[in-house]
């Protein structure tokens, strides 16, 4: 219900964005029971409803990955600090946020243990193994697993000290189909981000500022939040043979010379579940993709305790759960604290019976984004979901496309620039020479920092933003999370 259109509101709990956006997003992650915090400083627990979001995630994107011939496998929680240390670039990176084990028990380690941030090294190490001939490649692997990374400020699923994800990581014969691995699994992502999550993205490389430390180039699908910060959702990368040569994986080629294979890495995380928040939620609580929406339909019974309606509602879940994610709430809390209830926990659809409608022989379903009531006959009710369940997928990405259309900008200049990012929260698009000093130039006097150069540019201007020199490129900047 929108307070905008004089109704009252019957989650008084939650801090309206307007008023409070940080406040907003912890009320919801808090009160829907998505997470619960942990005694250990920058850990969550993810509760039950949090964690099934996650496994309906994953469930879609394993079964994206296996079509595509990747296997899944497990490798070890900790990294020794020799092994860690084999590419120069991918520890430097990496450092500032590394947990380190020392001892075993009582006794002092000689070498330290690290607990893995990610898992290129341990990977590689295992390649360096079994990887011989041309015969062995390509490796496609993905592993679900948890990561550590000492972060300084913590907030739940958007950045914690330890978090959930997937990691993929892959070895081929070539740079070219090293690169197309790269290029694919990024579409996996958008594509899931935009069909199931409902979420727009932009498509594009990183900077190589901002690319993952050791990779040659960095791609990456970045989505806008309610507040107009940018959120990175999905990255993949290609690392050439740069961690081949360090690991000293090496393979006999179709000519019989010794080569060294070339790698990737992608990955998606719990973050994502922040994103569909921040995309979708309204100051009543989740609005859920139903995608993933652990419950799809929620069954109520109106007037339960007249003859007849209980035993009507629990025939309908019996009938719907076949098809669908389906929950009855036959407790005796009011209607109207149902109601509140599911609509803060995003359901997608409500499922309305009482006396009158079987009478009639129909229900009433209610839809989450826009509280649009729809009357439907009991023998087309599966129809009538599939149907419903589909606009609301087709409506919150409307609604999420239209704000980031709307809270998307151009600049010219740096006065522009700088203009519009002191005042409009959002995404500028604004031309860049390709030099490092003027994107730092951009962050440190805009406070924006390049989110991506999407692939399909757009030439705004012939010159740089920043220092007027002839531009390669236009850019998405940003505040970001």
């Amino acid at each position: 219900m929108s307070e905008k259109a004089g109704q009252k509101k019957l989650v008084e709990a939650i801090t309206p964005m307007e008023e409070d956006f940080a406040k907003w997003y912890t009320d919801i992650v808090k009160k829907a029971e998505l997470m619960d915090y942990s005694s250990v400083r920058g850990c969550m627990v993810i509760q039950p409803y949090g964690f099934a979001i996650w496994e309906n995630i994953q469930a879609i994107l394993d079964a994206r990955f296996k079509e595509l011939g990747h296997e899944n496998v497990s490798m070890p929680l900790f990294i020794p600090e020799s092994l860690l240390q084999k590419e120069k670039d991918h520890v430097e990176g990496f450092a500032p946020e590394v947990a380190w084990v020392t001892h075993g028990g009582e006794e002092t380690l000689q070498e330290r243990l690290c607990v893995r941030p990610t898992s290129e090294t341990l990977f590689c190490d295992y390649y360096s193994r079994v990887i011989h001939s041309y015969r062995d490649l390509p490796k496609l692997y993905n592993q679900w697993c948890s990561v550590v990374r000492w972060e300084k400020t913590t907030r739940p699923f958007l950045r914690s000290v330890e978090f959930h994800w997937q990691e993929g990581h892959t070895m081929h014969e070539t740079a070219q189909e090293a690169k197309a691995e790269t290029e694919q699994m990024l579409k996996v992502y958008a594509d899931f981000c935009e069909n199931e999550l409902a979420i727009p993205v932009v498509k594009g490389q990183k900077t190589e500022k901002e690319q993952f430390a050791g990779a040659e180039a960095t791609y990456t699908i970045e989505a806008m939040m309610h507040d107009g910060k940018a959120l990175q959702s999905g990255t993949s990368h290609y690392f050439g043979d740069g961690f081949a040569r360090a690991f000293d994986i090496t393979f006999q080629d179709r000519n019989n010379q010794s080569a060294y294979p070339h790698q990737t890495s992608w990955g998606m995380s719990t973050r994502i579940i922040g994103g569909i928040i921040m995309t979708h939620g309204d100051n009543d609580g989740l609005v859920l993709p139903p995608a993933i929406a652990p419950i799809q339909v929620i069954v109520l019974p109106i007037a339960q305790h007249k003859p007849g309606v209980l035993e009507k509602a629990r025939e309908l879940q019996e009938r719907l759960k076949k098809t669908f994610r389906v929950r009855i709430d036959d407790s005796d809390q009011s209607p109207g604290w149902k109601f509140a209830q599911y609509e803060m926990k995003g359901v997608p659809l409500r499922l309305e019976i009482g006396p009158k409608d079987i009478e009639k022989g129909q229900c009433v379903l209610v839809r989450r984004h826009d509280r649009e009531k729809i009357f439907v006959p009991l023998d087309q009710l599966e129809q009538a979901i599939t149907e419903q369940l589909a606009c609301v997928r087709q409506g919150i990405y409307e609604k999420a496309f239209s704000r980031r259309q709307e809270m998307t900008y151009t600049a010219t200049t740096m006065d522009e620039l700088k203009e519009i990012a002191d005042n409009k929260p959002g995404l500028v698009k604004a031309m860049w020479c390709g030099e490092l000093a003027c994107e730092e130039a951009i962050r440190e006097q805009a406070g924006l920092t390049s989110r991506c150069m999407p692939f399909e540019q757009e030439t705004i201007a012939d010159t740089c933003v920043c220092c007027g020199k002839p531009a390669k490129s236009m850019v998405y900047w940003g505040k970001a999370y």
